[in-house]
């Protein structure tokens, strides 16, 4: 058995089928994919991996399976989706998913047809291992027995990304108690829950969530670069310059040289590797933006950048809009048993209507400039878009 020394988790070893999976070139490019993509620009310890989170994800899936005792096939197959349930991740990871999404029809926990390439390796590696690549792809997608505790709302991808990108980036509200949420994980009717007594815990994993959103995940620094990142993979794309397919499988690096070696996105090359990029023409709150433009439609979005520039008698490609959907929490739809029977945590826990509102508090629209056209766009994007009090950066 070989056993890889962990930042966080210490030792974890790894059985058979885990070492084989590891030397796949699947997953051995996510060394090259940095688990939180732009958060580099903010946190500058940040340069953790997908590689070594999926090592972590498959350590806390066997404490799991060993836990809920559950039969030696399921157990494989769970361990291994754990294991490769990133590699359908395309280059900076959730910053180019969006683009990889328009035009593939395909999410990254979607990873059958990776597992069913004739040409790859992480496929046959697994049926030679004596598992279904099928039923392994539809676990990563949180279908099939237990995969929710792969993909669920409250899952081991979830335990350890929040104490690794906690640790990595050096803010301690991540620091969750991922040890008790496995001891107090209960097979209840087929369904993933936690045993009763344990609101205080599963509360502890909402907060975490909630504060890493607010100071790590959501920093206008990395959405203004993984904004930038999209609408420059778009071009890529759009243009033809790469396949869809073949983009999926860059690495951030490949991806940056990629932009600097064609003309309409080398500005985004260089502006990502300098770290110098757009400001804040506008920053506003969820109360101040019309229902309209909220969570809106690529194309939309698209369409009202143009509308903007050209009032502000700025470039098309230099006016970025940022409008997420409406926030939610998925964690508070975990199950906890109370009484004998199975409850959503969000009916036996008063603090997550309280910890809703924050997330609600913490969303912002933006709309990105270069630095010389913030005044102009921000005038231009507050009659379009109908906003209150607008915040931004300050013009030079």
């Amino acid at each position: 058995m070989t056993t890889i020394k962990d930042s966080v988790h210490d030792y974890i070893e790894l059985g058979p089928t885990a070492e084989a999976l590891l030397d796949t070139p699947e997953m051995q490019r996510l060394r090259n994919v940095r688990q939180l993509s732009t958060v580099q620009l903010v946190y500058p310890s940040a340069n953790h991996t997908r590689f070594e989170h999926s090592l972590g994800v498959y350590h806390l899936a066997s404490r799991a399976v060993d836990r809920l005792e559950v039969d030696d096939a399921l157990a494989d197959r769970l361990r291994a989706a754990a294991l490769v349930h990133d590699v359908g991740h395309g280059p900076f990871g959730h910053q180019t998913e969006a683009a990889i999404e328009r035009h593939t029809d395909r999410h990254h926990d979607e990873i059958e047809w990776l597992l069913s390439d004739p040409d790859g390796d992480l496929g046959r590696v697994l049926a030679e291992q004596g598992l279904d690549p099928a039923a392994v792809a539809a676990t990563v997608d949180g279908r099939g027995p237990l995969g929710e505790l792969v993909s669920g709302s409250l899952d081991v991808d979830r335990m350890d990304y929040l104490v690794r990108d906690a640790h990595h980036t050096g803010v301690p509200y991540g620091t969750i108690d991922h040890a008790r949420l496995l001891y107090a994980l209960r097979r209840v009717d087929g369904e993933l829950a936690l045993e009763e007594g344990n609101v205080a815990t599963a509360e502890s994993a909402l907060i975490a969530r909630t504060l890493m959103n607010a100071t790590v995940y959501r920093h206008h620094v990395s959405r203004i670069a993984g904004a930038m990142l999209d609408r420059a993979s778009e071009r890529l794309l759009a243009d033809g310059v790469v396949d869809p397919e073949r983009f999926a499988r860059l690495t951030d690096a490949e991806l940056l040289a990629t932009f600097a070696e064609y003309d309409r996105t080398a500005d985004t090359a260089t502006r990502i590797r300098e770290r110098n990029l757009y400001k804040r023409a506008v920053w506003v709150r969820r109360a101040a933006v019309p229902d309209r433009f909220v969570g809106l439609a690529y194309d939309r979005t698209r369409k009202l950048e143009r509308e903007i520039a050209e009032i502000a008698g700025a470039d098309p490609a230099a006016v970025i809009l940022d409008s997420p959907a409406e926030p939610s929490s998925p964690e508070s739809r975990a199950k906890i048993v109370v009484d004998g029977d199975l409850r959503r945590l969000e009916e036996r826990s008063a603090l997550v209507a309280g910890l809703d509102a924050c997330t609600r508090e913490i969303w912002r629209l933006g709309v990105y400039a270069p630095p010389n056209a913030l005044a102009d766009v921000r005038e231009a994007a507050t009659a379009v878009l109908d906003l209150e009090g607008v915040e931004g950066d300050v013009a030079p």
